[in-house]
């Protein structure tokens, strides 16, 4: 009998599978990634949003540093997220409103008033349940995908919410739940423009839309607000602006309105309001409302919110049923500050049905919006009325919240028109203030030689020697040669806010004097 060392043996797949695999190792090129910067899309890059960049990134080493027992010393002991209107934000710490919390739970876990009603009727008042409970008829799970649009039975609650509101009505068909103004924002000019088509921004604006403007290849328009005239809007820059655009032979596609402002905190009177609409009408612009901020409004007898829907609809005929209007809400600001939970809506008037089919094709891509934040929505256009168990508590708790907000927001801008250098439009709604800072001619030099903003060098130092981190004005676009920053009246501590920025405001100032 042979040796078994001498018998012929195959070679098993592994073995043959790693004799190729060395044989081929020797041979083939230098791997190389796909994904590199000069492969992504390059739309990507153009992208800029300072309220998430380099200020925030920064902010946040600071606080994990801070979490170190053992951190090295830091000349101050918080950080202080004055960047983002982010209510209930650690550190910012707005109470959620009872109201909303219980309900979501019942709906988290309908067991406790369908199962154990008993003990759900000691913990939560009888309208909670009852709320829950329709809500649940309506919805099922809230783990379960809705209709695309969103539930129906929220989407009629949003219409009669806007009609109460304006006193016209509307039409569910034409509402779409989203997740997050910012996400309805994106989904229509998604849809509205194409490459190279121009869209009006005001200036200063909510740096969402130069970055969706960027991304889609689309060119921003810019319209200057007046700082002179407490961010009144100028009909001469809208003008101007048109102008600009047809001189450069762009098709002027849209017109975005933030009303009440962000970063600036202005309202919009209902004349100017008026003007903007024939001018879309004149032009056949359509015109983008962003009105997350109408129920932040500070004075509303001096100065009430007034939305778009409803001066569209009380302009003569020819016009009330022909400008195109999209107008944008969000449970993220007013008194609910609910960012995470990521709900809104956007209402369409006069858009054509084919394009209203694209827009529900382009939300369905998408399948739905969160779930959790639709019932957000549905608990802010239709919260308890007078007479309900809960309404005391929930009056006391958004009474609260909005008078805290408008206290510490006059505050601050007085006191920042107190400080050398620094001046200061009070806000009429919103939850932002945007102070001008008269940076030195020295400064402005050094912040050359960083390669950086002025006001973006200004705002990193604040935030290294205070650990306040607001945003520089520059992110939001400005008048050549004017320096901002933008910050949020929710700091519950609004005196050392004001302390820490006023020593280091004196001594920057002194530094480059």
């Amino acid at each position: 009998m042979p040796r078994l060392s001498n018998v012929f043996r195959p070679q098993s797949l592994l073995q043959r599978q790693a004799t190729q695999i060395r044989s081929f190792s020797q041979t083939m090129p230098p791997f190389k990634p796909a994904l590199t910067l000069d492969t992504i899309n390059p739309s990507v890059l153009a992208v800029q949003y300072a309220v998430r960049g380099e200020l925030a990134i920064k902010a946040d080493q600071y606080v994990q540093v801070l979490a170190d027992k053992n951190h090295k010393p830091l000349p101050f002991e918080k950080v202080v997220t004055a960047n983002i209107g982010n209510p209930q934000q650690k550190g910012l710490d707005q109470v959620p409103l009872t109201y909303w919390r219980q309900v979501i739970s019942l709906l988290e876990y309908p067991d406790l008033m369908q199962k154990h009603e008993h003990l759900a009727r000691q913990i939560y008042p009888g309208d909670v349940i009852e709320r829950a409970r329709a809500l649940y008829n309506e919805i099922g799970s809230v783990g379960a995908y809705t209709h695309s649009k969103g539930v129906l039975g929220i989407r009629k609650r949003v219409a009669k919410f806007i009609e109460e509101r304006d006193g016209y009505p509307a039409n569910p068909a034409n509402v779409f739940l989203t997740g997050g103004a910012s996400a309805g924002v994106a989904s229509i000019l998604g849809v509205a423009l194409r490459r190279g088509d121009g869209c009006m921004i005001p200036i200063p604006q909510y740096p969402l839309y130069t970055a969706t403007l960027a991304y889609l290849e689309s060119e921003p328009l810019p319209y200057y607000l007046s700082e002179a005239d407490d961010w009144s809007m100028s009909h001469n820059s809208l003008l101007k602006s048109v102008e600009e655009g047809k001189k450069r032979g762009l098709p002027i596609k849209a017109l975005v309105i933030i009303n009440p402002g962000n970063p600036t905190g202005a309202c919009l009177s209902q004349e100017a309001m008026e003007a903007v609409v024939h001018l879309c009408y004149e032009e056949s612009i359509v015109l983008l409302a962003d009105e997350v901020y109408q129920s932040n409004i500070y004075d509303s007898d001096r100065r009430p919110f007034i939305s778009f829907k409803k001066v569209l609809m009380s302009m003569p005929k020819e016009i009330r049923e022909s400008v195109e209007l999209v107008s944008f809400h969000s449970i993220s600001k007013g008194v609910s500050g609910e960012c995470g939970r990521r709900g809104g809506y956007f209402e369409c008037v006069n858009i054509d049905k084919e394009v209203m089919d694209q827009i529900y094709k382009m939300a369905s891509v998408t399948l739905c919006p969160p779930v959790s934040g639709q019932i957000g929505v549905d608990l802010m256009v239709s919260p308890p009325k007078p007479g309900d168990e809960s309404y005391p508590l929930w009056k006391e708790e958004t009474d609260l919240i909005h008078n805290n907000l408008k206290t510490r927001s006059y505050l601050m801008a007085e006191h920042f028109n107190e400080m050398e250098g620094i001046s200061c439009n009070s806000a009429e709604g919103a939850m932002y203030l945007f102070p001008r800072i008269d940076i030195p001619p020295k400064a402005v030099e050094a912040a050359k030689k960083l390669g950086k903003e002025p006001d973006v060098m200004y705002a990193l130092d604040l935030l290294d020697a205070t650990g306040i981190c607001a945003v520089a004005g520059s992110g939001f676009g400005q008048e050549p040669g004017t320096y901002h920053l933008r910050v949020t009246a929710l700091c519950p501590d609004t005196a050392e806010f004001i302390g820490r920025f006023r020593k280091f405001n004196k001594e920057f100032m002194a530094k480059y004097a």
